[in-house]
């Protein structure tokens, strides 16, 4: 499992580096990955949040960085 750490580096690495829409793309990618690492629920309950407050406060972080209007038009 990658830290917490690594995630957000590889976020900055993305947001730096990356333009759209391939930008987007790889945010979505990433929030997934901590979806599946994390065990992010679809659905969070208020209790998630405050048991893991950083992993959420991360993935929301990802979320706001994403155009989707850049992501829908990429071909991949």
């Amino acid at each position: 499992m990658k830290t917490l750490a690594k995630v957000d580096e590889e976020y900055q690495e993305i947001i730096l580096l990356v333009k759209e829409p391939m930008r987007s793309h790889l945010l979505i990618e990433l929030m997934t990955e901590m979806e599946r690492e994390y065990h992010i629920p679809m659905i969070s309950t208020e209790d998630w949040e405050i048991k893991n407050k950083p992993v959420i406060a991360l993935y929301r972080k990802i979320s706001l960085s994403i155009n989707l209007n850049s992501h829908i038009y990429f071909d991949g």
